[in-house]
């Protein structure tokens, strides 16, 4: 059975409704990514941090996958498949992939302050005073700037293995996340789906210039009938 893996990104879950929170002056809902995405935020104004992911977790519960997500469940049925996503979301959960990797964190999980391994299922809001069994608070199960992404090694082993890989979603202009392209084997089939192509002069990549709950769909298609 072939192998395939998807690398998905921010673009993907915007068509379901989801807001990439980013201004085009970089600000996230009015904040400097910095007060928000970062241990220095934490440290500073851990009320504010909650309550942007405490905003962000309840949009998520208002919206739902859209078709770009349930065509990549839908590749299952002829392939494995591993989904690598740069989103924080559960679409791809809900839609019905089963081998997910989160590069960077998840939405719907918290962990404690003292035990990073102390991860636990969230769905409501996360306020100070929520303590893990260790009496410490629980922070968002995000990945943050400036700490380590641990998933990135496996991440890498999954991409070398794939022999088709599909890129939807996400720029591949920044790193670490877009140094995935280059752990592909060198017979890979290679697909990109954006409506506005970075990709575009690479001869080895099949680019498909639509938005993802289109061209996802179209090649999943192909793909299935081949």
């Amino acid at each position: 059975m072939k192998q395939v893996v998807v690398l998905t990104g921010a673009g993907i879950s915007a068509e379901s409704g989801i807001n990439t929170f980013r201004d085009a002056n970089g600000l996230w809902e009015g904040h400097d990514v910095m007060e928000v995405a970062s241990p220095l935020g934490w440290n500073k104004n851990p009320e504010t941090v909650l309550e942007f992911y405490n905003q962000r977790r309840r949009q998520l519960q208002e919206v739902e996958p859209n078709p770009a997500h349930f065509a990549l469940a839908d590749l299952e049925k002829k392939f494995k498949v591993n989904i690598i996503t740069q989103n924080v979301d559960d679409l791809h959960e809900r839609a019905g992939s089963s081998r997910i990797l989160h590069l960077h964190g998840e939405l719907l999980k918290v962990r404690s302050t003292f035990d990073p391994d102390l991860v636990l299922d969230w769905r409501k809001d996360l306020n100070p005073g929520d303590f893990c069994e260790h009496n410490h608070q629980l922070r968002p199960h995000i990945v943050w700037f400036g700490e380590e992404v641990p998933m990135f090694p496996v991440a890498f082993e999954i991409t070398e293995k794939a022999d088709i890989l599909i890129i939807v979603g996400t720029s591949m202009q920044v790193y670490p996340a877009a140094a995935l392209l280059d752990y592909a084997k060198a017979d890979a089939e290679i697909y990109f789906i954006d409506p506005n192509p970075s990709l575009r002069h690479r001869q080895d990549i099949t680019v498909i210039d639509k938005k993802a709950s289109v061209g996802v769909p179209q090649l999943v298609k192909e793909l299935l009938r081949e």
